[in-house]
C-alpha cells in the first residue's frame, strides 16, 4: 500500500538535482504570493470606478499589443543573451509598476487611466521575461526530470494560486487596495534578490542577435512540426473561449455571494492542486499529446458547467475541475515542449508558447466581458465552455500527430535526450555551489 502511495506522491528528483531549480521554484511562489494581490485588485478597482464589465475586459485588450509584440522579441532575447539578466531586470521593472499602482490607489481619487496604462506594461515585461523563464527549464534540469519539474512547478503555482486569491479577497475587500499593492511591491523586491543568485545562463556558441529575421525561424520551425502546432492551437482555443475569471465579480454578484469571490478565484487551483500531488505517474507516462486533448476538454465541460450551476458551492466545484483539466493539459503542453525543441530555438519558441497561453487569457477576458454586458455573466461562462469543448475537437481531427505523440519514439524529442547526453558536465563554480552551502 505504502508503496502505490509513494508511486502518486510528486517526484521530487529535480529539486534535490538543481540549484537552479530551486531558487526559481521559491522566486516563482514568492512572486505569485506577491503579484496575486495586484492581480485581483486591479480589476477590482476597475470595476469600482466604472462599474462596466465591458471596462474591465478591455484590460485584455489593452495587453495584447505589448504582450505579442514584446513576447515574439523576448524570445529572440532569450537565445542571444544570458538569460539570468534578462529575468532579473524584468522582475525589477515589474516591480516599478507595482509602486506606481500603490501611489495611485494612495491618491485622495485614483485616476482610471494608469490602471490601464500599468496593465500594458506588465504585460509588455511580461512578455520579455517569460521566454527566458520557460527556456531555461531544460538548461538545468536533467531530460528525464523534465516532465518532473513541470509538475513541481504546477504545484509552486497552485499552493499561491489557492493561498493567494483567498488572501488577497479578504485584504482588498476588508483593508482596501493599498495594502494589496503594498504586498506586491514587496514580492517583487524579495524576487529580485532571488534571481540574482541564479547561475549565468549565457547563450549558445555564435548565437544570432535577436532579428525579426530570427524570429520568423523561429515561427517556421513551429509550423513545421504538428505536435508543437497542435499545443499552442489547443491552448490558445481553451483560453480565448473558456478564460472567465475577468468577469468573477459579476458572476459573484449575480449569485449574492460576493464574500466568495476570493474563493471562486482560488478554486481552480485547488483542482490542479489535487492532480499535482498525485503526480508521480506524470514520470512515467510517454503519451503526453493524450494530456493536453483530454485535460482542455476537460477544461471547457467544467467551465460551461459553471454556468449553468445557481448554488455558489456547485459552481465552486466546477471551477475546481476545469483546474484540474487545465493542469492536465498544461502538464502535457510544458513536457512536449521541454522535451523536442532544440536549445537554439528554445528561447524564440518560448516566445510563441507565451503567445499561445497569454494571448488567449487576454483575448478570453475581452470575449468574457463582451458576452457577459450582452447576456448576463453566466451565458458568458457556458457558451464560451460548449465553443472551447468543440474546437478542441476540431484541432485533434485536423492535427493527429499530437494524439499520437509518444516520448520513446519521437524523433525530436530522441535528437534532444541524445543532445543532452553528449552535453560536457558544467564546471564547478562559486555560483553553482548547493543551496544550503550559501
Amino acid at each position: 500500500m505504502k508503496t502505490k502511495l509513494a508511486a502518486l506522491l510528486p517526484d521530487l528528483a529535480p529539486w534535490h538535482s538543481s540549484r537552479d531549480f530551486r531558487l526559481l521554484w521559491v522566486q516563482g511562489l514568492i512572486t505569485y504570493l506577491g503579484s496575486v494581490m495586484a492581480l485581483i485588485a486591479l480589476p477590482l478597482q476597475i470595476k469600482e470606478l466604472t462599474g462596466s464589465p465591458l471596462a474591465v475586459g478591455a484590460m485584455g485588450a489593452v495587453e495584447l499589443v505589448p504582450l505579442v509584440v514584446f513576447g515574439l522579441y523576448g524570445g529572440a532575447l532569450a537565445d542571444a543573451v544570458d538569460r539570468r539578466k534578462v529575468i532579473v531586470l524584468t522582475e525589477a521593472g515589474l516591480g516599478v509598476l507595482a509602486v506606481i499602482l500603490l501611489v495611485n490607489a494612495m491618491l485622495p481619487q485614483p485616476m482610471l487611466w494608469p490602471l490601464y496604462l500599468v496593465a500594458a506594461a506588465v504585460a509588455a515585461l511580461a512578455g520579455l521575461q517569460r521566454p527566458a523563464l520557460d527556456s531555461l527549464l531544460a538548461r538545468i534540469v536533467p531530460h528525464d526530470q523534465l516532465a518532473a519539474a513541470a509538475a513541481l512547478n504546477a504545484l509552486r503555482w497552485q499552493i499561491g494560486a489557492i493561498a493567494g486569491p483567498a488572501l488577497a479577497g479578504l485584504v482588498v475587500a476588508y483593508a482596501g487596495n493599498v495594502p494589496a499593492y503594498a504586498t506586491t511591491v514587496v514580492g517583487f523586491a524579495v524576487s529580485v534578490l532571488l534571481c540574482r543568485r541564479l547561475s549565468p545562463v549565457p547563450p549558445i556558441e555564435h548565437a544570432a542577435k535577436p532579428s525579426w529575421r530570427g524570429i520568423v525561424e523561429g515561427a517556421r520551425y513551429a509550423w513545421s512540426k504538428p505536435v508543437l502546432l497542435g499545443t499552442y492551437a489547443i491552448d490558445l482555443a481553451a483560453m480565448f473561449f473558456a478564460f472567465p475569471n475577468t468577469i468573477f465579480p459579476f458572476l459573484a454578484d449575480e449569485l449574492d455571494a460576493d464574500w466568495a469571490l476570493g474563493l471562486m478565484y482560488a478554486a481552480g487551483a485547488v483542482g490542479s492542486l489535487v492532480v499535482s500531488l498525485t503526480s508521480g505517474w506524470v514520470s512515467r507516462t510517454q503519451r503526453h499529446g493524450l494530456l493536453v486533448v483530454f485535460g482542455a476538454t476537460a477544461w471547457g465541460l467544467a467551465i460551461a458547467a459553471a454556468g449553468w450551476m445557481s448554488q455558489i458551492w456547485l459552481v465552486l466545484l466546477c471551477l475546481a475541475l476545469a483546474g484540474a483539466g487545465d493542469m492536465l493539459s498544461g502538464l502535457g503542453r510544458s513536457t512536449i515542449w521541454n522535451q523536442t525543441i532544440p536549445d537554439r530555438l528554445r528561447g524564440r519558441l518560448a516566445g510563441i508558447e507565451v503567445l499561445s497561453y497569454s494571448v488567449g487569457p487576454q483575448l478570453g477576458q475581452v470575449r468574457a466581458g463582451v458576452t457577459a454586458g450582452w447576456t448576463g455573466a453566466r451565458p458568458a461562462f457556458w457558451t464560451g465552455g460548449l465553443a472551447c469543448v468543440a474546437t478542441v475537437g476540431l484541432l485533434t481531427l485536423a492535427l493527429p500527430r499530437l494524439l499520437s505523440y509518444d516520448a520513446r519514439t519521437d524523433p525530436d524529442a530522441e535528437a534532444h535526450r541524445r543532445a543532452q547526453q553528449d552535453e560536457p558536465p558544467p564546471t564547478p563554480t562559486r555560483e553553482t555551489v548547493p543551496l544550503e552551502d550559501h
